[in-house]
């Protein structure tokens, strides 16, 4: 069994994998972990469902004119004569005093966390049985054992997070194109996505309703835009099994 460190360490590595921090051999490593552990697979995808979707959602703002003119004026790029602040909150005084304010509070707050009674040990026994799992992950690899792409399911959420792993590049002319595979039925179209680009996809409830314990992602190659025929045309370059979280 791990030690508290080690698991530390590992859950470190994987956030890192997810945030695009680690080496190519550390990637690849990471790689490996999800094809073979369960574990590791998971705690990927639970961080890729936590990160990822920041990124996602934060658009680009360019800051006000102004704030570019302050910065310059304290640092002495503009050679201007000293003045008496306008306001209140151009006074650099006010400022320290509320950083003074923040580092007491921030302290005693600490202090109320390191001296609170602890939780009591003793919990009631639950009495029902626990809540279908309502996330599930897979890891989209090549015949090659190569981990190109993972994918997050949030069942609550109707939502399917794909991330690249280790995407190979393909033609100008083409595109990647993501099936659901249920147990005993064709392939269902998930979408067409950028192999290199976090993509948020939303998972209408057919597919909610074919997610059964065998079912299976695929990527396919398709002609740019996607395949023209509801099925895959070109090759499937990469497959994984989906799993419970």
């Amino acid at each position: 069994m791990n030690s508290t460190f080690e698991s530390d360490k590992d859950n470190l590595r994987y956030a890192e994998y997810v945030l695009g921090l680690l080496d190519a051999d550390a990637r690849a490593a990471v790689a490996r972990e999800m094809e073979t552990s369960p574990e590791a697979a998971v705690a990927v995808g639970l961080w890729q469902r936590h990160l990822t979707p920041l990124a996602l959602e934060i658009a680009d703002e360019a800051p006000p004119a102004h704030v570019w003119a302050a910065i310059r004026r304290r640092l002495g790029l503009d050679a201007a004569p000293a003045r008496k602040p306008d306001r209140a909150w151009d006074s650099v005084a006010l400022w320290r005093w509320l950083g003074m304010g923040a580092t007491a509070v921030a302290a005693c707050l600490l202090v109320l966390t390191l001296t609170r009674p602890g939780v009591p040990t003793t919990a009631p026994v639950a009495t029902t049985a626990p809540a279908p799992a309502t996330l599930m992950v897979a890891t989209i690899s090549t015949d090659r054992g190569v981990a190109g792409w993972t994918a997050t399911m949030d069942i609550e959420r109707s939502e399917l997070l794909l991330v690249p792993a280790s995407p190979e590049a393909i033609a100008a002319d083409r595109s990647t194109e993501l099936w659901l595979i249920p147990e005993g039925g064709k392939p269902i179209s998930v979408g067409v996505f950028v192999p290199s680009d976090p993509k948020r996809i939303h998972l209408d409830k057919s597919l909610l309703d074919r997610l059964g314990p065998t079912a299976a992602l695929a990527v396919s190659l398709e002609p740019s835009g996607g395949s023209p025929t509801g099925q895959p045309t070109g090759p499937v370059i990469a497959k994984g099994a989906i799993r419970a979280a």
